[in-house]
């Protein structure tokens, strides 16, 4: 009667024996995978582009001290105006009139940026879905305060982003479900890792720093005698620079983080207290050293082809049966498509992990995606298009309390301290956004190379994950047979009426 549960307990202990030895190899072989990306030499890529951005910020460094001196306690000290003298057309201000109030607008952004932060672990499901239904409402509040104040450009400007903001939003309600999932996993990985927040706070003090210089030039302009003409033209060139500045600062986080998240599921860790202590580091090296051009490169049109690919796919599900625009439509989107594929968000995880140039890792991410189907989840996941609501919705309150400010003193300057301001909002904003947007990035190319990496990770999520995609493919292969059955009964009635 004794041998029976003897042999029982023998067997528990030998199962409980080799699940340990099992879990001590797989943990010694994530630590060694973890050490080999860690510790592979890399090469330099698209050194080109990072030389070319240096010296886009030396010069424009340079340009911005001179236009903020220019107008500084002392109108036109470094005789600037002799050369504008024909676009003169507005009384002279000075450089400190309007430098506050950018002032202003960089520690409100800063302080929205590090909210966003901050709530996003606590109620992550609440901040998501501000982004995506007030954000609405406010560009149409927005558009109405514009046409009141005789603003009709801004008016028209802001009403048709309130259309498309609804649109897009009604095309893709269906998904959202599914995309608050993806966020909060990705934000529960990000804050599991202390290291991540760190680095988020020291990119958005760094951001912070380059807008002193940028906000002291533009409030220069603002200053300047020039006519608005001038002055507008002179702060779109400024603009496109902050823009590319703060996107190629944003992704350079994006590569940081994405690597560290990807080393982490690798490893098999939910916690940073097991992670090699010199990971941090090495991904911080890399990242401003041989993979900086590939960041610099992609920084100049990853965001606009998004942006693109997101507002035509939701066109496109919402056009119906009017072959005439689904055929316009679709040659769009296979053009966006054909961009996309050397030109994704995706490809920064494989510059952080493997170091390679950008197009190559934009092309493997792609490849990879589409190879496992993979690529049917992506396209049916939002959550970049959310990122992008919240940050739009950060620059769009920063701007609207400089703008304010900037009307009771100054009605005439408004809409430029305004616009720049929501510019310098945007950016900041985005800094804080990308860091989770770097996490969702990672768990699906994770879930593409290795699904079990999620598995050991987060079980329950594995499984709402690939039920999702075995649906997504469903979905296709569904629509895919009724385009072919559609085809053949055309092919069918005009070969029966020639007849």
């Amino acid at each position: 009667m004794m041998d029976a549960p003897a042999f029982s307990s023998h067997s528990h202990a030998s199962v409980a024996t080799a699940t340990t030895n099992q879990n001590v190899e797989q943990c010694r072989s994530g630590s060694n995978t973890v050490a080999m990306i860690i510790e592979k030499p890399r090469r330099w890529h698209d050194v080109f582009w990072s030389g070319i951005f240096v010296i886009h910020l030396i010069g424009f460094g340079f340009i911005l001290g001179v236009l903020g001196l220019n107008r500084f306690k002392k109108k036109n000290r470094l005789d600037i105006d002799k050369y504008t003298y024909h676009f003169m057309e507005n009384q002279a201000g000075l450089t400190e009139d309007y430098w506050p109030v950018y002032a202003v607008a960089g520690v409100f952004g800063t302080g929205l940026g590090c909210c966003w932060l901050l709530l996003l672990g606590s109620c992550a499901t609440l901040m998501m879905k501000v982004s995506v239904h007030i954000l609405t409402t406010y560009l149409a509040v927005i558009s109405v305060l514009c046409f009141w104040g005789e603003q009709f450009f801004w008016g028209v400007v802001f009403a048709i982003g309130s259309c498309l903001q609804l649109l897009y939003v009604i095309s893709v309600i269906d998904r959202l479900p599914f995309t608050m999932l993806v966020l909060q996993k990705a934000v529960k990985m990000v804050w599991n890792l202390p290291e991540v927040m760190k680095v988020a706070h020291a990119f958005v003090l760094l951001v912070l720093s380059w807008m002193v210089l940028w906000s002291f030039g533009v409030a220069g302009v603002v200053a300047s005698s020039m006519g608005d003409g001038g002055r507008w033209w002179l702060l779109v060139v400024l603009s496109v620079s902050l823009f590319w500045t703060g996107a190629v600062l944003c992704n350079t986080l994006h590569v940081v983080v994405s690597g560290i998240v990807f080393l982490a599921s690798v490893r098999d860790t939910k916690e940073s207290s097991s992670f090699p202590s010199n990971s941090l580091r090495k991904s911080l090296q890399y990242a401003l050293t041989t993979s900086f051009g590939s960041i610099c490169y992609g920084s100049l049109f990853t965001a606009v082809i998004r942006t693109l690919r997101w507002q035509i796919r939701g066109v496109r599900a919402k056009i119906g049966n009017n072959e005439c625009l689904l055929c316009c439509v679709d040659f769009l989107f296979h053009m966006v498509e054909t961009l996309v594929r050397f030109f994704n968000k995706y490809a920064y995880v494989q510059i952080g992990v493997y170091g390679k140039s950008f197009n190559h890792s934009a092309r493997d991410a792609w490849e990879l995606f589409q190879s496992t189907g993979v690529e049917a989840l992506v396209a049916y996941d939002c959550s970049g298009a959310i990122m992008l609501m919240g940050t739009v919705f950060g620059g769009l309150i920063t701007g609207t309390c400089a703008g304010v400010w900037a009307w009771i003193k100054w009605s005439n300057r408004a809409f430029m301290i305004g616009s720049t301001s929501m510019l310098m909002g945007m950016v900041l904003v985005g800094v804080a956004m990308v860091v989770v947007e770097s996490a969702v990035t990672s768990i699906y190319v994770c879930y593409a190379e290795d699904p079990l990496m999620i598995h050991k990770w987060d079980p329950e999520f594995f499984n709402q994950i690939s039920e999702t995609l075995n649906q997504r493919l469903q979905h296709r292969s569904k629509r895919v047979r009724e385009v072919l059955t559609h085809n053949q009964l055309d092919n069918l009635v005009r070969s029966n009426s020639s007849v």
